[in-house]
């Protein structure tokens, strides 16, 4: 191995996530543990801010660094790369487009012909559904503040806008940042109203400085994708009912996602089904779509709806 690829195969090692030791990397490059320090060296000329601790547990480690130099990716990285810059290039987060564009450019011009078909082959075959005009753009810097304030458990000030249009400001502890299709929700915990609130992020407008720093609390889901999924779109039902499914609880939740519903098992056998849909015909569908025997009492109007269902469907096999 001469002496540039092993720099490269020294540096794709030091990329790794751990400590490596000099004899661990002499052994891997089959050289002394003398050339890896001198090979160390070089790295670090060219910017690679690589760390090294003394003693039997030190070892070295590739750091954060003042700039950012170059990386290796293998193959399945690279196209991940890729297509994420793609999708990013579609437009959900504003003002970063044509920089996603420009880094997309550079990948695919040193991509080997190899991995560029497969992107391009993705791209080819990959049909996205376009946003309505009225979805958000969310302003790329708020994210990056609101991101940040989760991670460092700090409190956010800011003016909201809910659903109707009317303004307040509001206090409250950030936690996750969940993204929904071509929207983003804040999961925070509201100080004055002392009680846990999803957000939207294009309706935030962050007030600074950022407040005080605030000790974690537990979450109010583990599953907190789930937790946003049905709270927004329960909020925004306008029909509901509870269904006794003749199948285990969590095949019925294989079926129907958090947005739908939830679901508490009753036994092995059975559950009960706690949906809502915008209308019993909607509800009809969410039913059908469970592949179980089911059992609804209420409300009238579901009921009246399924037994219409049923002969239509009993007059469609007739002979």
């Amino acid at each position: 191995m001469d002496a540039s690829a092993r720099l490269l195969r020294l540096l794709s090692l030091l990329q790794t996530p751990r400590d490596w030791t000099g004899v661990e990397l002499a052994d891997r490059l089959e050289v002394t543990t003398r050339t890896v320090r001198n090979d160390i060296e070089r790295l670090r000329g060219l910017g690679y801010p690589v760390h090294a601790t003394r003693g039997s547990v030190g070892g070295y480690r590739l750091e954060a660094g003042a700039v950012l130099p170059p990386l290796l990716l293998d193959d399945d990285e690279a196209i991940a790369v890729a297509v994420g810059l793609r999708t990013s290039a579609g437009g959900a987060i504003g003002g970063i487009e044509e920089t996603a564009l420009r880094a997309l450019g550079k990948l695919e011009q040193v991509l080997p012909e190899r991995l560029r078909r497969r992107v391009n082959a993705i791209q080819a075959f990959t049909v996205l559904v376009p946003g309505r005009d009225s979805e958000p753009t969310i302003d790329a810097n708020v994210l990056t503040l609101l991101a940040g304030a989760c991670r460092d458990h700090v409190r956010l000030r800011f003016a909201y806008l809910d659903r109707e249009g009317a303004a307040s400001r509001r206090e409250a502890e950030p936690y996750r940042l969940v993204n929904w299709g071509r929207r983003w929700y804040l999961v925070a915990w509201d100080i004055d109203r002392e009680a846990w609130r999803t957000f939207r992020v294009d309706r935030i407008e962050p007030r600074l400085p950022l407040g005080a720093r605030f000790t974690p609390r537990p979450l109010p889901d583990e599953d907190v994708a789930a937790y946003v999924a049905r709270g927004v779109t329960g909020s925004g039902w306008g029909f509901r009912a509870q269904v006794i499914v003749r199948a285990p609880a969590d095949a019925v939740r294989e079926r129907i996602g958090p947005w739908i519903g939830t679901v508490e098992s009753i036994d092995e056998r059975s559950c009960l089904l706690d949906a809502g849909a915008s209308s019993p015909e909607m509800m009809a569908v969410y039913l059908g779509l469970l592949d179980a025997d089911f059992t609804v009492t209420e409300p009238p109007e579901l009921v009246d709806h399924l037994r219409r269902l049923a002969e239509r469907y009993r007059g469609s096999t007739a002979a």
